[in-house]
């Protein structure tokens, strides 16, 4: 077992699976650029060459019509998307073809199509180029939306993803691309709807996903210190949600917050509250809450952003209160020396 980036697991699992299988195929724009889409996809012309691996034009919707095509015929295509907002002018594929077409056919005619789409903010992005949308794709028959957020999951996951019949959603959050964590260097896969029991414990279970489970995992930290233990499950992935981990974890502690990266309206933290108020009811001793985005969107300005994106202070705060403990000065504990929308040294763009 060996350290690697968060990046070089994607890149592996990519490497991994075209060796494993002639039908895997990679493209998308920028993917034989020098930086490599954050380095995921350095490499893979070199030993592929372009028959295999091949940059396309900015034409979002008619080379995910491609992607689907490709699937259909029987390739396993990796597509890459820069930005998840650059993807919406491909919904009309998505909807439409791709996550309806195994239904029309009955069931005898799968998409195997892996869509990787980079999310997260930071450094000016603003409203157009921020969006995290994973609720939007997770109600979507017929779509695997997938979501890690360790370096591990990410290699697991995406193998699992690429050899999948079904059409996969891949989410990225750019802020995670330089974590390291212990990969194997072997070919292994993740289940996609298996959630990751982080930490464990008693008190509270806080439920989060991709770069919020980084922060909920610092407001833990300093919830044990004030004697406070918590349940944190890593949703991995949003369709299929794993929702017998989350009822197993209430039933325990009797106590949920709902992280996410997104709107709190209509969110995945909307739809766990919502399954928790159903199916854990008896077992609730108090009224479950979340921690998301107001609705409204993301802003440009350095000023407008630090009272806009939620973090480890805000999971630490909403604990505290659900929990009936009184504090106060709790952001003494979560001071940063960088700028708000920059989460550390680790993280080095490209932009």
């Amino acid at each position: 077992m060996r350290k690697i980036t968060f990046a070089e697991a994607i890149n592996e699992a990519i490497l991994t699976a075209m060796r494993e299988s002639k039908d895997v195929i990679t493209y998308g724009l920028g993917v034989p650029d020098p930086k490599g889409v954050f380095g995921t996809t350095l490499g893979l012309q070199d030993e592929f060459g372009e028959a295999r691996v091949f940059d396309t034009p900015t034409s979002e919707n008619a080379m995910t019509g491609v992607g689907i095509g490709a699937a259909i015929n029987g390739l396993r295509p990796i597509m890459v998307h820069q930005r998840v907002d650059f993807f919406l002018l491909a919904l009309d594929q998505l909807i439409n073809n791709a996550a309806k077409w195994n239904f029309m056919f009955g069931g005898v005619c799968r998409v195997p199509i892996t869509i990787r789409l980079i999310v997260g903010h930071g450094w000016g992005q603003g409203p157009t180029h921020s969006q995290n949308l994973q609720s939007l794709f997770s109600q979507i028959p017929g779509l695997k939306v997938v979501i890690p957020t360790s370096a591990y999951d990410a290699k697991g996951l995406l193998l699992e993803s690429i050899f999948d019949d079904d059409p996969v959603i891949f989410l990225e959050h750019r802020w995670l691309y330089g974590l390291k964590s212990n990969v194997p260097k072997s070919s292994y896969r993740i289940p996609i709807g298996k959630a990751n029991l982080v930490n464990e414990g008693s008190d509270l279970t806080i439920v989060a996903l991709s770069y919020m489970t980084i922060e909920a995992i610092q407001a833990i930290k300093e919830l044990e210190k004030i004697g406070v233990n918590c349940d944190l499950i890593d949703l991995r992935s949003t369709s299929p949600l794993d929702f017998e981990l989350i009822r197993k974890s209430v039933k325990k502690t009797g106590k949920l917050i709902a992280v996410d990266s997104s709107s709190k309206s209509f969110s995945v933290a909307s739809e766990i509250i919502a399954d928790c108020a159903i199916e854990s009811y008896n077992y609730l001793q108090k009224p479950p809450r979340r921690v998301a985005l107001e609705d409204a969107p993301a802003p440009t300005s350095f000023g407008l952003t630090n009272s806009y994106y939620n973090g480890a202070l805000e999971i630490y705060n909403e604990a505290i209160g659900l929990l009936g403990i009184k504090e106060e000065n709790t952001g003494s504990k979560f001071i940063k020396e960088k700028p708000h929308d920059v989460p550390g040294e680790w993280f080095k763009g490209p932009f």
